[in-house]
């Protein structure tokens, strides 16, 4: 059995949570909170495998309750009504979150990425502290990503990464040591956790870790240290040229 425990504090979104919850057998709900102060205790008692929690509480945040929890939960699942800069602590440590109003199938998904992990996935407490990172740290850029397939997590150095290539839904990672990794998010996700000036979005389809940026062909193309070349497109021609030679 799986044990859950939501901390939401609208009550109609918690109740359709647990609705929701009730429908999966393998599921046991340990309890619930609407707060920050409740929620310490109710987590200290039960530690339970998963926790479904709102980011913004009657008292405060779910990223405060964090910060006054030792450990932090292994596995969350954020709920969140904003798509906005907080969901990049989520990110950074590859962890599950969901928009409200809560999608039943979405739910489902969620759940089963997090079965799927605990059976299969050695990297688990490395996410974990990924997410401890990107809480206690103010920098803008973090050290490490994970790039989460299916069916494993692999923890790679930011500084490892040369550029990224989009296609579609999927994005295309290529590495210092001459790696490719395929991870199923386009690449507009990543541009989010990667942001400029320390990685420039070249053209639609790339972005282009700057360390890595030797020169510039006829404003044309990146010539990065490797020797390849990386298009910039005629939209993105002059925010690009500024960013590697800004003007005095």
């Amino acid at each position: 059995m799986i044990s859950v425990v939501v901390i939401e504090d609208e009550p109609a979104i918690r109740k359709e949570i647990i609705y929701l919850l009730e429908q999966e057998p393998d599921l046991v709900l340990l309890g619930w909170s609407d707060s920050v102060r409740t929620a310490i205790s109710l987590l200290e008692e039960h530690q339970p495998d998963v926790v479904l929690m709102d980011i913004q509480l009657r008292d405060g945040t779910g990223f405060d309750l964090l910060k006054k929890i030792e450990p932090i939960p292994q596995n969350i699942i954020f709920i969140t009504a904003y798509n906005n800069f907080a969901i990049k602590a989520i990110k950074y440590g590859a962890l599950d979150y969901l928009l409200k109003p809560i999608d039943q199938t979405e739910l489902k998904e969620s759940l089963s990425r997090f079965r799927r992990r605990r059976e299969n996935n050695p990297q688990w407490m490395q996410q974990l502290s990924l997410t401890q990172e990107s809480l206690s740290s103010d920098k803008e850029l973090p050290e490490r990503i994970a790039l989460n397939s299916v069916n494993n997590v692999r923890i790679i150095s930011v500084t490892d990464i040369v550029y990224c290539k989009g296609d579609g839904p999927y994005t295309f990672f290529f590495l210092q040591d001459g790696r490719k990794e395929l991870i199923s998010k386009p690449l507009k996700y990543y541009e989010e956790l990667l942001p400029s000036p320390y990685f420039l979005r070249t053209h639609q389809s790339y972005l282009v870790n700057r360390r890595y940026v030797s020169g510039v062909n006829r404003s044309e193309y990146i010539i990065l240290k490797n020797n390849e070349e990386i298009p910039i497109s005629l939209r993105r021609k002059n925010f690009v040229l500024n960013q590697l030679f800004p003007k005095q």
